[in-house]
C-alpha cells in the first residue's frame, strides 16, 4: 500500500508530474502493492504476444526492403516516444493502422508492457472476444466473467483493443462500442488500438484493382465497421501510427511451398 506519510504523493500512491504546460500523475515510488509482475499477469496478454517487446521486434533487412525498414523503424520510434512520455502525452492513446502482419499488435503490446513497468494498470482485449463477452453478459445463465467484460473495458486504466473492427456491427453493438470509446475519451483514459482497416482521411484507398480480373474490390473503412462517431473519437484521443509496410512479416523465415 502507499506510504501514508509520503511527501511526494501525500499517501495517495500518485505523484504529480509536469512537462511544459502539460500536467498529469504517475505511480509514486512508495506504492509497492502493484509490482510490475503482478500488473503483467493481470493485463491478460495472450501467450502469442507475452514476450513481445521493442527489443525483439524484427525489422526487415534494409538492403532487401529499405522502404519497409524505414516505415517500421519510424513506427517503433513513435511508439517508444509515447511510452517514455506517458502520461504527459498530448493525446492519451495510440492507434496502430496497417495491413495484417506488419507488427501492429507486437508494438502495441510493447507499449503496454512499458507502461505496466511504470506502474500503470492495463488490460489487453481482443475486439471480437470483447463483443462476444458483452453480448453474453445479457444472458442470465452466463458466469460473472462475461458480465464484467463491458465494465472492465470502461474501467481499465489502460485498455489495449486488438483488431478493432474485425467484423461488422449491429446497431446495438455499434452503440456499445461507441459508449466504451466515448467514456474513455471523456475520462481521458489511455486507449491503445490496432486495426487492419483503411481510412481515406489518412490516405488509404478503399477501392483496389485486382490483378488478373481487372475488377475493383471495395474494402470496408474503419468508419464502416465501428461507426463514424467512434471513429471520430479515436482520431481525437489517439496519436496515429500508420504502418505503410505491405509485407506480412508473420511469414518471415517461412519458405514458400514448392
Amino acid at each position: 500500500m502507499p506510504d501514508p506519510n509520503c511527501a511526494l504523493c501525500d499517501g495517495t500512491g500518485w505523484k504529480p508530474v509536469e512537462r511544459g504546460d502539460v500536467s498529469g500523475v504517475e505511480r509514486c515510488e512508495c506504492n509497492q502493492s502493484l509490482r510490475p509482475a503482478q500488473l503483467l499477469q493481470s493485463a491478460r496478454i495472450p501467450p502469442r504476444f507475452e514476450k513481445a517487446s521493442f527489443e525483439n521486434f524484427r525489422l526487415p533487412d534494409r538492403r532487401e526492403n529499405p522502404v519497409a525498414n524505414e516505415a517500421l523503424s519510424k513506427s517503433i520510434l513513435d511508439a517508444k516516444v509515447f511510452s517514455r512520455e506517458y502520461p504527459l502525452t498530448e493525446k492519451p492513446g495510440l492507434m496502430f493502422m496497417g495491413l495484417p502482419g506488419v507488427g501492429k499488435t507486437h508494438l502495441a503490446v510493447a507499449v503496454l508492457k512499458v507502461l505496466l513497468e511504470k506502474g500503470f494498470e492495463g488490460l489487453f482485449v481482443d475486439y471480437q472476444s470483447l463483443l462476444e463477452g458483452i453480448l453474453a453478459s445479457y444472458d442470465r445463465t452466463v458466469g460473472s466473467g462475461a458480465r464484467e467484460a463491458y465494465q472492465d473495458a470502461l474501467d481499465a486504466e489502460i485498455l489495449l483493443i486488438d483488431d478493432l473492427g474485425a467484423r461488422r456491427l449491429s446497431e446495438w453493438a455499434e452503440d456499445t462500442v461507441f459508449s466504451i470509446i466515448n467514456h474513455r475519451y471523456n475520462a481521458r483514459k489511455a486507449t491503445i488500438v490496432t486495426t487492419n482497416l483503411p481510412d481515406e482521411a489518412v490516405g488509404d484507398k478503399l477501392a483496389e484493382k485486382e490483378r488478373g480480373s481487372g475488377q475493383y474490390r471495395v474494402r470496408d473503412s474503419l468508419a464502416d465497421r465501428i461507426g463514424s462517431r467512434a471513429r471520430s473519437r479515436l482520431f481525437e484521443m489517439c496519436k496515429l501510427i500508420r504502418i505503410t509496410a505491405t509485407e506480412d512479416y508473420r511469414l518471415r523465415g517461412v519458405r514458400a511451398p514448392q
